[in-house]
C-alpha cells in the first residue's frame, strides 16, 4: 500500500524527514519496506530557469531557426538557436541551460550541451511544454508572465509537487490503516508517546446543503445482512473533464492514473478515508430506482473492463428496476458509468459484508482497491461522512448541485465492541510492568475508550474501525505497538520446561527416515495439497464423490484436496525434467484427503518418485538407470530402518502401476510400489520410466517395535585371541563348530571367527582344515596364561571327542 507523506501531512503538520517517520511508522506496526521519490515532471525542471528574449534574428544559414540572445540572470545574455515559430523580443520563456537533464515521453534522459546548429553557437534551449513534461502542445516555446524575473527557476513558477511515497506492507488485519487518515491516526498516537502532541485536521463537511430535490432515486436494499448500511445521493449539472493539477498529483504519488475529475474524487476519498465510493450516471438508471440484492445463478453482466461474467447466486448487484449495474464492492458495470457526457450522477456510499465481497472478489478473480478494503471490514460509521465528503470535492471540481436527500439505510445500527482489560494481564503478557497513566494515555490516543476503571482492570469501548479488536490480548497488542516493542527490557534469565518426548513420536521417525533418504540421494519436496479435479477422473481407484471441495477455490486447478500423492509429485518430477534435471529422486510426507460416508478422513503419507540414473557416467564406470529392483531395495532398508520386520508381499492390482508389489506386516497394507502406468506418466510428459511408492505412514507408526535400547560399559580389561587349525570331516559345518565352542565356555568367550578354509591334496579324503579364531575376555581382570590354556583345552577336547577333529 502506497502512502504519500505530503498527504499525511494534510492531517499532522509534521516536519520530520521521511525517513524518521518510516521507522516510527514501523515500530507501530505500519512497516515501511521502502521509500520512493515522486515529481510532478521527471527531473523536477532542475537547470531550467525564466529567460527575457533579448534579442530574435533570422539565423544566417537556415530559413526555419531563429538567433536569439536571452537574459538568464549570467553576467552576461546567451546565444541560442530556436526553431520555434512563436519565438518573439520581450518574451519570458523557459531556458534549459547547459549540463540540464531532460526527458523524453519514454522516460529516456538527455543532455543539455553547448553546441552549434548550421554554424551558430547555440547556449541552452527555449523549451515547449512537452520538452519540460508539462503538457502535450509542441506547437511552440511556452511563454510565460511578464512579472517573473530572469534566472527564476521554472520549479518554483509552475509550484511542481515533490513528495516522499511510503510503500507499506500492511497486515490483513489493519483494516483501519487502510487509507491516508487511518496511518496519520496511527502516526498521531506514535508521536504521542514520544510527547510529540499533534492535533490531527479531519476534512470539514459543516457546508454540505442540499441545493433542490430535482433528482430523487429510490433505494431498496433486499437483504440488510449482506448491505448493512447503503448511503446515497444524487448531483446534477456536472463537468466532467481532467481533473485539477493537484489532485492528479495526489493520485499520480500513490501509482493511481487520473480518469475524469468525478472518478478521481471518488478515489481520492477512497484513499483519504478508506471508504470505497461509486458514482453511476444517474441518466442510464432506469426507473430512477436503485435495488441491492442478489440474481440467479447464471445471469450475464459485463464489467468495466469489458469481461462479461457469469454471476453466481450469492453474489451481492446493485440493479436499478430493469438490470444489474455494479457488483457491489468490486467492480462496476460498463453502461452505468461516468463519462464526459455524464451530467448527473447517484453516488454510493455503502458498508458490504466483508465475508460476501471477499467470496465474490475470488470467484470472479477481480482485486480492487474497493473489494481489498471491504473484504477486510471498514468503518460502517464513516459511511456517511464520507458521502458527504465525496459529494462536496465533487461539486468543488466539477460544479454542479446537490439535488437530493441522503439516502441511509441503515436499520439495525452497529454497537460498540466492549472489552475488560485486566492488569495483570498486561503485566504477565508483555513481562514488564507498564505504569497505568501510560497506558490510559495510550488507549485514549487510539481512541479507545475507558467506561470504568476498578482494582483489577479496565472496562473498555473499541472504536468501530477497530473490527480487528475483539479480545482483550488485542488490546494488550494495541497498547504494546503504541509504548514500543524496542521498550521492553530483556530479562537477565531465560526460563523453559522441557517435555519428556518419546522417540517414536511422528516427527522424530520422520527426521529418521528424511535423513536416512538423503542420505542415499533422495531430497524432500513439499507440493500443494490442493489439486484439480481432472486428476481425479484421471484414476480409476478415486472416486469425484469422495473430493473434498474447497468452498471458495482461487482456481478451478486448486479447487479440491488431493485423495492421492502421486499427480503432485509428477507435477515435480515434469517441472525438473523440462528444465534439464533428469536424474531424480524425491521423497515427502504429506496427506491425504477424501470424504466418506458424511466423514472427512485425513491419512498421512511417505510417498517416493524415482527416474533417471541412479549415477552420473564417469570414466570408471557408465551411467546405471534405476529400476524396480534397486527401488525395492530402498523400501526394504526404510523398513528394516524402523525395525519393522515379518514383511509380506503381494502383487498389485492398481491402474497406477504398470507393475508393482503391495508388502504387508500383520495382514495390514504397509506399501504399494512399482513402475508408474506409462499412459499416466505421459499426461505428464514423462517419457522417462517413474517410479513410484506409497508408504501408510498411519499404519507404519504403529507398527515400529517400542524396543528399549540396551547398553553395557567398554570392558577396561583386554581381549585375547588364540587360533586353532581344525582337520574336519567335510560334512562339519562351521556353526557346528561355533556352538560347541559356546556351550564349553560361556563365561569368558566373546567370539567365534572363521577366517580361512582349507580343502586339497594335501589332506586326507573327505577331510577339511578350518582355521578358527576365539576371542577370551574377563570384564573384571586380565585372563591369565593358566585360564586361557584351560579355556583351550578344555575346546580342544570336545573338538575331538565329539567331532572326531584333529589339530593340525
Amino acid at each position: 500500500m502506497n502512502i504519500s507523506y505530503n498527504w499525511l501531512k494534510q492531517f499532522l503538520k509534521i516536519e520530520w524527514e521521511a525517513k524518521k517517520t518510516a521507522e516510527l511508522l514501523t515500530d507501530l506496526g505500519l512497516e515501511v519496506e521502502g521509500i520512493s521519490h515522486y515529481e510532478t515532471v521527471k527531473g523536477g525542471l532542475k537547470g531550467v530557469v525564466v529567460g527575457h528574449v533579448i534579442t530574435c534574428e533570422q539565423h544566417p544559414n537556415a530559413d526555419r531557426l531563429k538567433l536569439t540572445t536571452v537574459d538568464i540572470a549570467l553576467e552576461n545574455p546567451v546565444q541560442i538557436v530556436c526553431g520555434a515559430p512563436n519565438v518573439a523580443v520581450g518574451q519570458k520563456v523557459p531556458v534549459a541551460t547547459i549540463g540540464t537533464t531532460l526527458f523524453t515521453k519514454e522516460g529516456e534522459a538527455f543532455v543539455i550541451k553547448k553546441g552549434k546548429i548550421r554554424g551558430e553557437e547555440s547556449h541552452g534551449m527555449i523549451c515547449a511544454e512537452d520538452e519540460l513534461g508539462l503538457g502535450a502542445s509542441h506547437e511552440g516555446i511556452m511563454v510565460l508572465s511578464d512579472v517573473l524575473q530572469p534566472g527564476t527557476p521554472c520549479s518554483e513558477v509552475f509550484e511542481l509537487e515533490n513528495d516522499e511515497v511510503f510503500e507499506i506492507g500492511l497486515t490483513p488485519n489493519r483494516a483501519d490503516a487502510m487509507s491516508h487518515y487511518g496511518v496519520a491516526r496511527d502516526l498521531k498516537a506514535g508521536l504521542k508517546q514520544k510527547e510529540v502532541a499533534k492535533e490531527m485536521i479531519t476534512p470539514s463537511t459543516s457546508h454540505f446543503h442540499i441545493t433542490n430535490r430535482s433528482l430523487k432515486i429510490d433505494v431498496m436494499v433486499e437483504d440488510n445482512t449482506l448491505a448493512p448500511r447503503y448511503c446515497g445521493v444524487t448531483l446534477s449539472n456536472l463537468i466532467v473533464q481532467p481533473s485539477p493539477n493537484w489532485l492528479k498529483d495526489r493520485l499520480r504519488a500513490i501509482g493511481l492514473s487520473p480518469i475524469n475529475n468525478v472518478v478521481d474524487a471518488t478515489n481520492y476519498v477512497l484513499h483519504e478515508m478508506g471508504q470505497p465510493l461509486h458514482a453511476f450516471d444517474a441518466d442510464r438508471i432506469f426507473g430512477k430506482k436503485i435495488i441491492v440484492k442478489t440474481l440467479p445463478k447464471g445471469t450475464k453482466f459485463m464489467t468495466l473492463d469489458g469481461v462479461q461474467r457469469e454471476l453466481h447466486q450469492d453474489d451481492l448487484m446493485i440493479c436499478d428496476a430493469e438490470k444489474p449495474m455494479c457488483i457491489a464492492g468490486v467492480f462496476g458495470g460498463i453502461n452505468t458509468g461516468v463519462t464526459e457526457n455524464t451530467k448527473s450522477i447517484f453516488l454510493e456510499s455503502a458498508y458490504f459484508d466483508p465475508i460476501t465481497i471477499r467470496k465474490t472478489a475470488k470467484r470472479h478473480g477481480l482485486n480492487t482497491d474497493a473489494s481489498f478494503r471491504f473484504e477486510r471490514g471498514i468503518d460502517i460509521e464513516n459511511v456517511e461522512y464520507c458521502l458527504k465528503r465525496a459529494a462536496l470535492l465533487i461539486k468543488e471540481i466539477a460544479g454542479g448541485d446537490i439535488t437530493s436527500d441522503v439516502v441511509d439505510l441503515y436499520p439495525k445500527k452497529k454497537s460498540d465492541y466492549e472489552v475488560f482489560l485486566t492488569f495483570d494481564k498486561i503485566d504477565n503478557l508483555i513481562g514488564q510492568k507498564i505504569p497505568r497513566d501510560t497506558i490510559k494515555s495510550i488507549l485514549a490516543s487510539l481512541e479507545i475508550k475507558v467506561k470504568n476503571v476498578t482494582e483489577s482492570g479496565m472496562g473498555l469501548v473499541i472504536p468501530s474501525y477497530r473490527v480487528d479488536v475483539q479480545r482483550e490480548v488485542d488490546v494488550i497488542e494495541e497498547i504494546l505497538r503504541v509504548y514500543g516493542y524496542n521498550n521492553i527490557a530483556f530479562g537477565d534469565k531465560l526460563n523453559a520446561s522441557i517435555a519428556p518426548i518419546s522417540k517414536y513420536e511422528d516427527y522424530n521417525l520422520q527426521d529418521i527416515i528424511g535423513d536416512f533418504l538423503a542420505a542415499r540421494g533422495f531430497y524432500e519436496i513439499m507440493t500443494n495439497s490442493l489439486t484439480s479435479p481432472d486428476y481425479v477422473e484421471a484414476i480409476k481407484e478415486l472416486k469425484s464423490e469422495q473430493s473434498v471441495t474447497i468452498l471458495n477455490p482461487l482456481s478451478t486447478e486448486l479447487s479440491i484436496l488431493r485423495q492421492s500423492m502421486l499427480m503432485n509429485g509428477l507435477e515435480t518430477l515434469s517441472y525438473n525434467i523440462n528444465r534439464k534435471n533428469k536424474n531424480l529422486r524425491f521423497f515427502e510426507f504429506g496427506k491425504t484427503y477424501l470424504h466418506d460416508n458424511d466423514k472427512h478422513v485425513e491419512d498421512k503419507h511417505l510417498s517416493l518418485f524415482v527416474s533417471g540414473d541412479r549415477n552420473n557416467a564417469g570414466w570408471a564406470s557408465p551411467a546405471k538407470q534405476t529400476d524396480f529392483f534397486y527401488f525395492k531395495s530402498v523400501i526394504v532398508n526404510i523398513l528394516v530402518r524402523l525395525g519393522i520386520s515379518n514383511i509380506g508381499s503381494k502383487p498389485i492390482e492398481s491402474s497406477l502401476f504398470s507393475e508393482g508389489l503391495i508388502f504387508t506386516c500383520n495382514e495390514r497394507d504397509v506399501v504399494q510400489f512399482g513402475v508408474v502406468n506409462s499412459n499416466l506418466a505421459k499426461q505428464f510428459d514423462l517419457k522417462q520410466e517413474v517410479l513410484y511408492a506409497d508408504f501408510n505412514w498411519d499404519a507404519i507408526i504403529e507398527m515400529v517395535p517400542k524396543s528399549e535400547i540396551k547398553f553395557r560399559h567398554i570392558p577396561k580389561y583386554p581381549e585375547v585371541k588364540r587360533d586353532f587349525a581344525l582337520l574336519l570331516d567335510e560334512h562339519i559345518a562351521f556353526k557346528t563348530i561355533h556352538d560347541i565352542a559356546f556351550n564349553t565356555e560361556r563365561t569368558l568367550l566373546k567370539n567365534v571367527n572363521l577366517f580361512d578354509v582349507y580343502t586339497g591334496n594335501n589332506l586326507p579324503k573327505g577331510k577339511k582344515s578350518y582355521a578358527v579364531s576365539f576371542t577370551l575376555q574377563d570384564e573384571k581382570k586380565t585372563l591369565t596364561d593358566k585360564q586361557i590354556d584351560k579355556i583351550m583345552g578344555k575346546l580342544q577336547q570336545q573338538y575331538e571327542s565329539e567331532l572326531g577333529a584333529e589339530l593340525r
